[in-house]
């Protein structure tokens, strides 16, 4: 009997250990952090890199526009013959000349109402708004990366509360088992134990299938395995107020300033169709040289000449391309409005989600004390036999509770931060200090929106840069 009751205290003292671990156990120091996983993420995305190629389209867009407004010199090579059969009521005659013609055609615009103009100015409002789309797809890919690594942290930390929690249980039932020998607790309470420590498996082997899903997520959102995790982040600086974060969003949120953008865009658009509508002047010119076949005849000829157009009817076409403009300015405006609405939301959103999280974690941690004191007192009266098994494992059941909320509302207030960082326009790399080399969107534009030449020293230059992409 004295046996017993010393390897029921001895196993006792094994559980309040065990409680004390799972509150106050370090995690081990390593190395991988959230930093690590935002630079993973940024310098390994697909779609950061697809949407810089986009990008880099947009700003060819501004070349192609301004090479409207450059003469356009063709080399030209032309074989001709012509059947030609002349007469009268007598007779007639029947020739079929052959002639060679190779030389230059240039043609230069000289006015076309300012439509290449304004078709320039509206590429480059479009590149300006597609570096905008870029930045907001960077914030998306790092917030991704944010919730993939703070998931596994999660879930690192819950497969280690659950493991522990088999292991108590497993005491707890050897301890009930101890009892029920001696006559203290009858058949029901071994069996409260068995069913107890079976249900934390359980949940055990559903915390360890939620951390290899959450591997997986990370590996797609960082490009790579994640090492053992280094804990909770710090707190990224947050606004003062919702006013402030909303405020500011207004002014920096890359959604709406590449929305202001495309309305200038498809203004300037709608000028440009308009511009369609007037007169067209050009001039033209031609250097060659023409070789008559079998014959003993040739010649070098140049002509040049001034043609001036003005388009009358074109089956409703030129109409139908500007109030098709005008819709899409129109559709545009709409979208920057709700755009605009949108944004405002989401700091609001956000700004509630982090407060809501933070009242949450306190709460969560006033818990997590209150469930140790009352499971400490009851685990203490269960000693002296005040207490039933079921007792122990009510108030045990309650603190493993009360930790797992407390994990999900510590990662729910980062996450909360991180998404009111994006909210605003602010999770960037560049924002955050990221140890990257930032992707500058100005660099192959400087380089392409002059629409340099083939044989030019800035196109070889342009060479070296796609090399260097590798896209080349």
């Amino acid at each position: 009997m004295l046996r017993t009751l010393t390897g029921r205290l001895s196993r006792m003292a094994v559980l309040a250990a065990g409680v004390a671990v799972i509150a106050i156990a370090p995690r081990p120091a390593v190395a991988d952090n959230l930093a690590d996983a935002l630079i993973g993420a940024y310098n390994t995305s697909g779609l950061l890199e697809q949407n810089r190629a986009l990008l880099r389209a947009a700003d060819e867009d501004v070349a192609i526009a301004l090479s409207a407004l450059r003469p356009i010199v063709n080399w030209t090579a032309r074989i001709q013959t012509t059947y030609n059969r002349s007469g009268n009521a007598i007779a007639s005659t029947t020739a079929t000349p052959d002639t060679f013609f190779a030389g230059l055609e240039l043609t230069q615009l000289l006015y076309d109402g300012g439509a290449a103009r304004l078709g320039r100015q509206a590429a480059q409002e479009t590149v300006l708004a597609t570096r905008q789309a870029l930045v907001q797809i960077e914030q998306q890919v790092l917030f991704r990366a944010v919730t993939a690594y703070l998931n596994v942290l999660l879930q690192e930390e819950t497969v280690g509360i659950r493991q522990n929690n088999v292991r108590l249980l497993g005491e707890e039932l050897r301890a009930s088992q101890d009892r029920f020998e001696v006559g203290e607790v009858t058949r029901t309470d071994v069996a409260l134990s068995e069913s107890r420590l079976a249900n934390a498996r359980a949940n055990l082997a559903d915390a360890n299938g939620a951390l290899t899903t959450a591997h997986a997520e990370y590996i797609n959102a960082v490009g790579r395995h994640p090492g053992r995790t280094t804990g909770q982040p710090a707190m990224p600086g947050l606004p003062r107020s919702e006013d402030d974060a909303a405020a500011l969003a207004l002014r920096n949120h890359p959604s709406l300033i590449g929305a202001q953008h495309q309305v200038r865009a498809l203004d300037l658009v709608v000028g440009q169709q308009r511009a369609n509508l007037g007169p067209n002047v050009r001039f033209q010119a031609e250097l060659g040289f023409t070789d008559d076949f079998g014959g003993t005849t040739f010649n070098d000829s140049a002509s040049a000449s001034v043609i001036y157009s003005q388009p009358l009817y074109a089956g409703g076409r030129l109409n139908a391309s500007v109030r098709r403009a005008m819709a899409q300015r129109d559709a545009s405006r709409a979208n920057l409005l709700n755009v605009q609405r949108n944004v405002t939301q989401d700091v609001s959103n956000a700004y509630v989600r982090f407060q809501t999280a933070n009242a949450s974690l306190t709460a969560s941690a006033e818990r997590v004390r209150a469930a140790q004191v009352a499971f400490d007192g009851i685990r203490e009266e269960a000693t002296l036999g005040a207490r039933t098994t079921l007792d122990v494992l009510t108030a045990e059941q309650d603190l493993l509770d009360a930790q797992l909320a407390r994990i999900s509302a510590r990662t729910e207030r980062s996450l909360a931060a991180y998404q009111l960082l994006a909210s605003q326009g602010l999770l960037t790399a560049e924002r955050l200090g990221l140890a990257v080399q930032i992707y500058d969107p100005t660099l192959y534009y400087n380089m392409v929106k002059d629409a340099p030449a083939a044989i030019s020293k800035r196109s070889r230059d342009l060479d070296r840069v796609l090399e260097a992409l590798g896209k080349k």
